[in-house]
Parts: structure tokens; C-alpha cells; sequence
């Protein structure tokens, strides 16, 4: 006897038989299990003669196949392959009504069917049939009258590699569910130190309560009224808080004062628009160049600009002291050069503050502030995002009555 045996193993793509060496124990004994598995399968068997539906069983349960589905009626073969989810199905091509091609060209068309291999059975020779078959997704051909040897070799083939394809697919689904998993806690933990960073504004100027968490929401719900994208939406409500971060580094004497700033004092206060912008999105100097050109209209919004939550709260804290008519601070932007976010917690943050008790000022009745902000529109205030606000304002009012700064 040669020292090295061999079997053979049929190709499920091209139907000749190829010696394959025998590998060690523990190969032999994955393939065993791997074909020990394949005997659980479910097989379904499609052919309008009763006879080779009858034969192709009994030769499948000689081989160990138990889990079967015969269609005899092609017109509904296809609605059978969705019930009964096969892991393969061997096909006839000849049949009356619908054809075996027709039959595989639907499925290869599903792509909740397209993974299921298919075996043709045809007593059709035709070459130019088997190509047409080939490049349509069927796996292999089976030749009638059927042979046992074959059979069983190529469906064994063929459901080992759908197993395999099912524990790729299985993995990559299982990954896929931790990827989303590890993003949604790193979504959590952005949220969470964008809150921790938020609390710290707050705290820093102590007599605005919860002021922040009010503009958030204010934002939020302008920006649904104007329709903007669902996750911008709930972005700019986390975004907004930190519109006032900057105020950390402005000194106790200004930012707490309860008298009017002199001229140098609210030139102090306005940089706590640009420390705020530092804070959460530090730009190089070529950066700060890009944005002084976008500002004279001679370039776009810096590309840094457009990136996703930390931008998005640097552009309010930079921009939601900007003026519709251009009469703001920091950059003196106009119209539709102010980021829409920069609009929206604009009018956000003027009406909380006219209906907050600040050092400086008691707060405002509603009527009163609403008519302050009305006054304003087109020179302070877009007036597309103003009319969003005032068709919003019993929301907005609700928010600001169940926040209510604590005493």
C-alpha cells in the first residue's frame, strides 16, 4: 500500500473528480464533523416528475439527509424557497409554466435568497444551457439519470460551503452588533464629557441656572421647525449648551458685575466667543486665515469647520453673537454667512436671557421679551429661523417653565 492515501473529492464549480491527499488526524477529523454536520441540512427538491422527486429522496436518505421539501409545482417554487429557507435547492430547468432558469434568475435576484446554492438537475446536455445557468448563480450540475456517488459527493460539497458562508456571515453579523455596541458607548461617553464641559460654563456663571440646558432645547426645537435633518436636530440641542464655555476665562469682575460694562470691559466680554471656539476646536493659524477669507467671501467655510459635534458646538460659541445685518461680534458675518446654527441659538439664547434674572437686569415678561426679539428681526435675528421660534413659542415656553432656575 502507498504511503499516502487519497480520495476523491468532486469540485462543486468544475464537476471532475480530484485526487486530494489525505491530511493529518485532525484534518480528517474536522472534515468528518464539517460532513457529520451537512446530514441536519434542509434540502429541497424541485422537479415536476414525481418519480425523480421520489428517487432523488431515497438516494439523499441513503446518505444520511432527513430534512426535505419536494415542489412539483414550479409556479409557486419560489414562494416554497422563501417558507422553507432551504440550505440547498436542486432544480430541474425543464418544467412546464415556469422554468428552472426562471426559477434561479428570481432567486439570485432576492438577496434574501441569492446566498442559497443551487444544483441544477437536467438530463439536458446543452452547453450553452449550463453556461446560461452558470452565469445566472446555479453552483453545479447533476446530470439524469442520477448517479449516487455523484449526488451525494456534490451536495455534501455544496451545503459545506453554505456552512461556511453561514458562519462567515454569522461572525461578521456578531462584530457588526459589537461595532455598533463600542460606538454607541463611545457616543455616550462624548455626550457625557460635552455635559461635564456644559456644567462647567453653567457653574461659571452661577446665576444663569440652567440656562444652557434650556437653549439646547430651545435649538432643538427650531431646528425641527425648520425641518433640518433629524441628527443635526439632536446634535445641536447637546451642541448648544456649550455656547456660552468661553465665559470661563472672563474675569469675576466683569462677567458677575451688576453694573453696565464700560467700553474695555465688553471688549473683554466678547472674547469669550473666541475662547469658546478655542476650547472646543483650536484652529492653527491658517485655519483662522481661511475663516477671516470666508468671512470677505473669498472661500468656502474651512473644511475643519464642517466636522461633526465638537465643530458644531465651536461654530455656536464663535458665531452666536453674530447679527443678521452684520453688526455682531466677533467676525461682523451677515445673512446667510452665519452658520444656521449660529442663528438658531441666537434667538435661543437672547429670549432665555431676556426671561432670566441676570446681575445686571430682572427678568422680562414673556410679552415684553417676545416683543424685544420681534423689533429685532432682519437686523438681529434671521427672520426665517425668528418665525420658526414665534411658531414654536408655546413648546418653548413649556421648556422653560419645567426648567426654571432653582433658587
Amino acid at each position: 500500500m502507498n504511503e499516502l492515501q487519497t480520495d476523491h473529492v468532486v469540485n462543486p464549480i468544475n464537476p471532475v473528480a480530484i485526487p486530494v491527499v489525505a491530511g493529518s488526524s485532525a484534518s480528517r477529523s474536522r472534515m468528518h464533523a464539517a460532513k457529520d454536520a451537512t446530514r441536519a441540512s434542509k434540502v429541497m427538491i424541485i422537479d415536476d416528475e414525481d418519480l425523480v422527486l421520489s428517487v432523488v429522496r431515497r438516494l439523499l436518505q441513503t446518505g444520511g439527509y432527513s430534512n426535505f421539501e419536494t415542489v412539483v409545482d414550479s409556479v409557486n417554487a419560489v414562494d416554497n424557497i422563501r417558507t422553507f429557507r432551504p440550505d440547498l435547492v436542486l432544480l430541474d430547468i425543464s418544467m412546464p409554466q415556469v422554468s428552472g432558469l426562471e426559477i434561479l434568475d428570481a432567486c439570485k435576484c432576492d438577496p434574501a435568497l441569492d446566498h442559497i446554492p443551487i444544483i441544477i438537475l437536467s438530463a439536458n446536455r446543452d452547453k450553452e444551457v449550463q453556461k446560461a445557468a452558470l452565469e445566472m448563480g446555479a453552483l453545479d450540475f447533476i446530470g439524469k439519470p442520477v448517479d449516487r456517488t455523484e449526488l451525494l459527493l456534490r451536495v455534501q460539497n455544496a451545503l459545506i460551503l453554505k456552512q461556511h458562508f453561514d458562519t462567515l456571515t454569522n461572525h461578521a453579523r456578531v462584530l457588526g452588533l459589537e461595532v455598533q455596541e463600542r460606538t454607541r458607548q463611545l457616543e455616550r461617553s462624548r455626550e457625557q464629557i460635552l455635559q461635564c464641559l456644559a456644567r462647567a460654563a453653567e457653574y461659571r456663571d452661577n446665576e444663569t441656572g440652567r440656562h444652557v440646558v434650556r437653549v439646547g432645547k430651545y435649538c432643538r426645537t427650531i431646528s425641527e421647525q425648520l425641518r433640518l435633518p433629524r441628527e443635526f436636530c439632536r446634535q445641536i440641542e447637546l451642541a448648544a449648551q456649550l455656547h456660552d464655555l468661553g465665559k470661563i476665562g472672563i474675569p469675576d469682575s466683569i462677567l458677575l458685575s451688576p453694573d453696565k460694562l464700560s467700553s474695555e470691559q465688553f471688549d473683554t466680554m466678547k472674547t469669550h466667543c473666541d475662547i469658546g471656539r478655542a476650547i472646543l476646536n483650536p484652529f492653527a493659524a491658517e485655519e483662522i486665515e481661511q475663516l477671516r477669507k470666508y468671512q470677505a467671501g473669498q472661500t468656502d467655510l474651512p473644511a475643519v469647520l464642517r466636522a461633526p459635534m465638537l465643530s458644531l458646538a465651536a461654530r455656536i460659541a464663535q458665531t452666536h453673537h453674530e447679527k443678521y445685518d452684520g453688526t455682531g461680534y466677533p467676525l461682523g458675518l451677515r445673512g446667510e454667512q452665519i452658520p444656521i446654527e449660529g442663528r438658531i441659538t441666537a434667538v435661543a439664547d437672547v429670549y432665555d436671557a431676556l426671561c432670566s434674572q441676570r446681575p445686571y437686569k430682572p427678568d422680562f415678561p414673556v410679552e415684553k421679551a417676545l416683543g424685544i426679539m420681534l423689533a429685532e428681526r432682519g437686523s438681529r435675528f434671521d427672520p426665517v429661523v425668528l418665525d420658526a421660534f414665534f411658531e414654536k413659542i408655546s413648546t418653548i415656553e413649556k421648556i422653560r417653565c419645567s426648567l426654571q432656575d432653582e433658587n
